[in-house]
């Protein structure tokens, strides 16, 4: 058997890894700025990260939710007091895509209607639904298009408050920052709006802080920073470090029953595991803190090097718009040793992990200037 063939990969092959460097099977070592995809919160094989895990796996590994699992307890308590949403309730999945669903579905469930309004350029995943509120006609398919999804502007205020005023919509979903579509951070006001008009159109704000989430942007959740609450928001990556884990934060003002969502593998004793430990080292070594100040030094640099008009970023979430990307992302992985990623047409995106250190920092810095020159 051969493998379904959906991706384009490097000729490398990872086999370990230690905080942010990564090494192949030649030995060689990498600096990894992109985390895959953002989801090295707390960088590879951290200590307290496999002590949780290894003995986890000693005690019990899997049940379903056929049964009380007081890990997912502790892991909303401490969610909970870590993202300023105490008073939400937590539905435990597998991915993002699954969180999305999740959400859409709860949305219609709560509102009895069953559209969605979007943001253009948009990625919330590739499931059915998640699919369907995604901007990307070569991803979806006809199934994808049958859903009641229409798409606006970002920041357009007024397309906002013209499709919600119909009456017919169940919520409004959009990501805290736009990660496939080049790092595209909502203005503050849209965002406040946007709650203000959900509230009195009778829908849901959805936000999902997949990629922007988790102390990323140096606030917990990336919408935090427009002082806003969502009615539900959506986790995942850097949630489990690379143990497949998601999550819906969700209002208590939307109630629950039996049967309503559910999951075999969401939640297990292993995934809340992994993500306690994330939620410890998060708090215990100030990594929000270190996510902005960390990221306002790349954002500063960057900026003398590109111009403040080819930047967009928040804490370590950052986006670099070079009309020599694809060169650009080559030269630092094959001459400088770094994975980073791309989104857009032509955006350099850097997600390190949360423990990137100054030093590190200054490194990354130095090289990527050089790269420059050279281009």
């Amino acid at each position: 058997m051969q493998l379904f063939n959906t991706y384009t990969k490097y000729e490398i092959n990872l086999v370990s890894g230690d905080g942010i460097t990564l090494a192949d099977t030649e030995g060689k070592e990498y600096k990894d700025f992109y985390g895959g995809h953002g989801v090295i919160s707390i960088g590879h094989s951290h200590p307290h990260y496999l002590f949780r895990l290894e003995n986890q796996m000693r005690c019990l590994g899997f049940y379903s939710n056929v049964v009380e699992n007081k890990l997912q307890d502790q892991l909303a308590e401490k969610l909970g007091e870590l993202s300023g949403y105490e008073d939400y309730n937590l539905f435990l999945c597998n991915s993002g895509a699954e969180a999305n669903e999740n959400a859409l579905k709860l949305a219609a469930f709560h509102t009895g209607k069953s559209k969605v309004i979007a943001i253009k350029g948009a990625f919330h995943g590739r499931t059915g639904g998640a699919l369907a509120v995604t901007d990307n006609a070569k991803l979806a398919s006809n199934y994808n298009a049958k859903h009641n999804v229409v798409f606006i502007e970002m920041n357009d205020t007024e397309a906002l408050k013209t499709e919600l005023e119909k009456g017919d919509v169940a919520a409004f979903i959009i990501e805290g920052i736009q990660g496939v579509n080049g790092v595209v951070i909502p203005e503050t006001n849209f965002l406040k709006e946007a709650e203000k008009l959900c509230k009195q159109n009778n829908a849901l704000l959805i936000l999902d802080e997949i990629q922007s989430g988790y102390g990323r942007t140096g606030k917990f959740f990336a919408h935090q920073h427009a002082d806003i609450k969502a009615d539900i928001t959506t986790t995942a990556k850097g949630m489990g470090n690379g143990f497949p884990l998601a999550g819906v934060l969700i209002h208590p003002k939307l109630e629950g029953k039996a049967g309503l969502l559910g999951t075999t593998f969401g939640g297990n004793h292993l995934a809340c595991a992994a993500g306690i430990a994330v939620l410890e080292v998060i708090k215990e070594e100030k990594l929000i803190e270190n996510a902005e100040k960390v990221g306002q030094y790349l954002k500063d640099e960057i900026k003398h090097l590109v111009g403040e008009e080819a930047i967009r970023a928040k804490g370590l979430m950052i986006g670099i718009d070079l009309e020599n990307k694809a060169e650009v992302k080559s030269a630092l992985l094959f001459d400088k040793a770094y994975f980073t990623g791309a989104s857009g047409d032509k955006t350099l995106r850097l997600l390190p992990p949360l423990t990137l250190t100054m030093v590190d920092a200054k490194t990354f810095i130095s090289d990527f200037s050089s790269i420059l020159k050279q281009q």
